[in-house]
């Protein structure tokens, strides 16, 4: 979907506060793109909802920014108690997105917004059906496999699988309302992208999240 310019939101806040996913294969640069995203001049307006994760920490992550890390007991205490709005295992690790920060962001007049994988982007569409659902691409497959091997982060198992897992993933980009290209080397036009797809969204009026 084509999107046009406009002003900024950054002068007040959202009149229709949203909750927007950011999602992709592994490898395909969301960390980067969120972090392009946290640069520009919207802070106000936007929550970032960090994810809960079993994973462990790869260099240079920071816990409580990169990713709430936990133990697998931890995890499990909080989808048990109702406390992630969506909990998958993804690659042999638990991904989740806490509720509670989702609720605040919204309650605060701020778009949530979420980073997740294929599998939680549909739980939480289901949930919330007027979530907005951004899906990210790489110029090509060969560009994402040489981006996870760059990683040096998994095995040649964990690699293989991830291989194999982004091409299904792939496959589900008409599940979400638009797919952006994250072209080699331009993250932050990527990340433009992303915002002028938030506002158009915004000024429309029909995605105000409300039941989560």
């Amino acid at each position: 979907m084509s999107v046009g310019g406009g002003e900024s939101l950054v002068d007040g806040p959202p009149a229709n506060p949203m909750l927007v996913i950011i999602s992709g294969p592994s490898g395909v640069g969301k960390d980067t793109i969120i972090e392009a995203l946290q640069k520009r001049d919207h802070r106000p307006l936007y929550h970032y909802v960090v994810t809960c994760t079993t994973r462990g920490r790869r260099p240079g992550e920071i816990e409580g920014v990169s990713y709430n890390f936990v133990s697998v007991a931890e995890f499990m205490a909080l989808r048990d108690e109702g406390e992630l709005l969506e909990a998958n295992e993804v690659h042999g690790n638990w991904y989740g997105t806490p509720r509670a920060g989702v609720r605040a962001a919204l309650a605060g007049g701020q778009h949530a917004i979420l980073k997740i994988d294929v599998q939680g982007a549909r739980v939480v569409k289901g949930c919330v059906p007027e979530a907005l659902l951004i899906f990210v691409v790489p110029p090509s497959l060969d560009t994402l496999v040489e981006h996870l091997k760059a990683r040096r982060t998994e095995t040649a198992e964990q690699l293989e699988l991830r291989q194999r897992n982004a091409a299904i993933e792939l496959a589900r980009k008409d599940d979400y309302d638009y797919v952006v290209v994250n072209e080699e080397g331009h993250v932050d036009v990527t990340a433009e992208r992303i915002e002028e797809i938030i506002e158009q969204e915004e000024r429309g009026g029909a995605r105000r999240a409300v039941a989560v």
